[in-house]
């Protein structure tokens, strides 16, 4: 099976920046009181930061089951921060139209 340790760090850690953005800019524009969308960053951000921690575990452990256990957590984390991403994107979208 080929490891998706990296990959996953990789992205995640790119999207939490992208995310950081979103939020830095919600606060510098004060749209944020209006809606939800600095709360589905902010939870992306967590979860993007969890998602590179777990699989940054993933990639230093030497035990193959805790490397697939932490690998597993980390995807479905990355997949959870996604969503909250695209939440925030249509969002935006809506107040824009």
């Amino acid at each position: 099976m080929e490891k998706k340790s990296p990959h996953i760090l990789n992205a995640s850690s790119n999207l939490l920046g992208f995310s950081l953005i979103i939020i830095t800019s919600l606060k510098i524009t004060k749209i944020s009181r209006n809606t939800y969308l600095d709360e589905f960053a902010g939870l992306a951000c967590l979860l993007f930061a969890c998602s590179c921690f777990f699989s940054f575990l993933a990639i230093r452990t030497k035990e193959e089951k805790k490397e697939s256990q932490f690998e597993t957590i980390a995807d479905y984390l990355f997949l959870f921060a996604l969503f909250c991403i695209v939440l925030a994107v249509i969002i935006v979208t809506m107040k824009i139209l």
